[in-house]
This record gives structure tokens, C-alpha cells and sequence, in this order.
């Protein structure tokens, strides 16, 4: 279940009752890769007619520790790819691409049986279990929602979570469809002591969270060279801006060309590291990346003079 622009036609799954059968659940799932576009929404889908006037300034939804639900937690299959939701209590960060969706789907059942309501602060997630909450915090802007995870969706590869539309105009999202987001999830420990009050430290978040993992290279406890490896490797630039993504590599790389070409004229406004751009792979899409930066405010202050010189978006992106 889709809302972004990128498209999805359900209109005729719409009334399926995803809770009630799982074989149900996987046919109204795979409507979310339909590719017919209507603005920044899916075809036949789109903003209310009238909002709450207070809907920016809504609640965050209220973590709790729920037991999950076995009938949406199982491994199912949608457009043709197998999916294995999450049934662990266990962290989980992704940095990508979010949408919404709104009006079509208002009233309908969601994957945990229950009604959507589009201006509730709720998303659906392939894999994260369900029910379940989530951070999600626009890497453009700043603004962050924590949200309840209660749907199946999206099932492209360009998007990694789809919205309410009332946690995307909290986000500020909705006018562009999409915007490049980081999930988190709120663990069941974190929800029990009630650490997800405090919101997250501002950028590193993918360096600090390989770390906690094992990930950095090893040493023997303590010695100097694995505490100088460790500090680098959370020092190193973790953030760049994404002027492009494609799915065909030639066309990231064109873009890339042709934005060098144009950067190359702003020596005075950029330094030289800043007048570049490269392709980076991420699973099936070709990122367009220009500069790395040691923090998402940094990003944010280039992105915008990539805006202005580019006269194209240019979104703050980390890994």
C-alpha cells in the first residue's frame, strides 16, 4: 500500500479484508506496485477534502508494548518478492525513501485488521513487525514523527515506508509525494523505560548504530590501535546530498556528468570536493551523491545551495 508518487492502482482491492485472510492479504499487497501516476499520489488516491486545520501540529502516536500479531508477522509474498517480517524484539534503522497514502484507502482495513485512518500517525512497513512503532525522521528538514506500525507496504525499491497522510504532514512531505526519511525502531525495552522519550542525538546515527553492532574493525580490547580505528571510524563523513536516483545506471551517471559540468562553474560559492558527484549503488537504485559531510546540518546547508545552483531538489542523505 503505496501513496508517493511512483503510483499504484488498488481501487478494485480496496475493500479486501486483509486481516480476516492472509491469502487475501497478499493479493491487496501486491497492488503496491502499480506505476500509474496522478500528482504526488497514487492514482485514484490523494489528500482529503478538508484536513484538521491543527493536523501539522498533531501527536506523535503513544509507544506501547503490544504483542504481535501472527497472522500480519507471517513470510508472505508480493509483486513476485518474498518478504520475512521482523518477530524479534531486536533494533532496526533504514535510511530511504518514504510516501503516503490518504483518502483512497480512509475506512479501509489495514494488515492488522484494523481501520486506517488517515490522520492517525501510522505507516506501513514490508517487514517491520506489526504491530510496532518507529521514529521517522525527515533528513531534509529535521522533523520527526514517531509513528505506529500497522500495514503492509511499499513494495517498490525506491521506497522503504509508506506514510498516513497525517505523519507525512507532519513531516512536511505531502506537497512532494516523497522525501528521504530515517526509520528507527522503538524497542520494547526502550518503550519499558520509557528511552524513547529522549529524542536521538543529531547525526552519526548509521556509524553509532554500526558500532553498536560489532561492525568496526577489531583489536584487542582496549589497545590503542583498535580505540584509534573505532574513533576514525565514527569521525569519518557519514552524510552526502542526493540530487538523483535511478534505477538504470547510465542514467545516474549522466546526471552525474552533467551536474559536475555545472558545479564546475561555482568555484567562488564551493569548494573543490563539493563540485563533484558520483554513483553509488544501493540495491537497485543509482544514487547521484555530491560531497561528504560529518553531519546532517551540514548536508542541509549544502543541499540547499545545490538547489539554487542546480535549480533541481537535493536532498541530505546518509547511510
Amino acid at each position: 500500500m503505496n501513496a508517493g508518487p511512483g503510483a499504484s492502482s488498488r481501487s478494485a482491492l480496496a475493500a479486501l479484508d486483509r486481516g480476516l485472510a492472509l491469502v487475501l492479504c497478499a493479493a491487496l499487497l501486491a497492488g503496491c506496485g502499480s506505476t500509474s501516476k496522478r500528482g504526488g499520489y497514487y492514482q485514484g488516491d490523494g489528500p482529503p477534502d478538508r484536513a484538521p486545520a491543527d493536523l501539522a501540529e498533531a501527536e506523535d502516536a503513544v509507544p506501547r508494548v503490544e504483542p504481535l500479531l501472527p497472522r500480519a508477522n507471517r513470510p508472505y509474498t508480493a509483486l513476485g518478492r518474498s518478504y520475512t517480517p521482523l518477530t524479534a524484539d531486536v533494533p532496526f534503522r533504514q535510511t530511504g525513501a518514504a510516501s503516503w497514502y490518504g483518502r483512497q484507502f480512509h475506512g479501509n482495513r489495514t494488515a492488522s485488521g484494523e481501520i486506517y485512518d488517515m490522520f492517525a500517525m501510522t505507516a506501513a512497513h514490508p517487514t517491520l513487525p506489526i504491530p510496532s512503532y518507529a521514529r521517522v525522521t525527515n533528513q531534509r528538514n529535521g522533523r520527526s514523527v514517531i509513528v505506529r506500525v500497522n500495514d503492509r507496504g511499499p513494495f517498490k525499491d525506491s521506497r522503504i515506508i509508506d506514510l498516513s497522510y497525517g505523519a507525512a504532514t507532519r513531516l512536511g512531505i505531502v506537497a512532494a509525494g516523497t522525501g528521504e526519511v530515517e526509520v528507527e525502531r522503538l524497542t520494547f525495552a526502550q518503550i519499558a523505560s520509557g528511552e524513547w522519550r529522549r529524542p536521538p542525538a543529531g547525526g552519526g546515527t548509521a556509524a553509532l548504530s554500526a558500532a553498536a553492532a560489532g561492525t568496526l574493525p577489531s583489536g584487542p580490547m582496549g589497545s590503542p590501535a583498535s580505540q584509534a580505528t573505532a574513533a576514525a571510524a565514527v569521525a569519518a563523513p557519514r552524510w552526502s546530498v542526493q540530487v538523483g536516483a535511478f534505477s538504470q545506471q547510465a542514467s545516474a551517471e549522466d546526471l552525474a556528468a552533467r551536474v559536475a559540468t555545472v558545479l564546475g562553474f561555482s568555484e567562488d560559492e564551493l569548494p573543490a570536493s563539493h563540485r563533484e558527484a558520483r554513483v553509488e549503488r544501493d540495491e537497485n537504485l543509482f544514487r547521484v551523491l555530491v560531497g561528504a559531510l560529518p553531519d546532517r546540518t551540514a548536508a542541509v546547508s549544502l543541499a540547499l545551495q545545490l538547489e539554487r545552483l542546480l535549480g533541481r531538489p537535493a536532498v541530505p542523505f546518509s547511510r
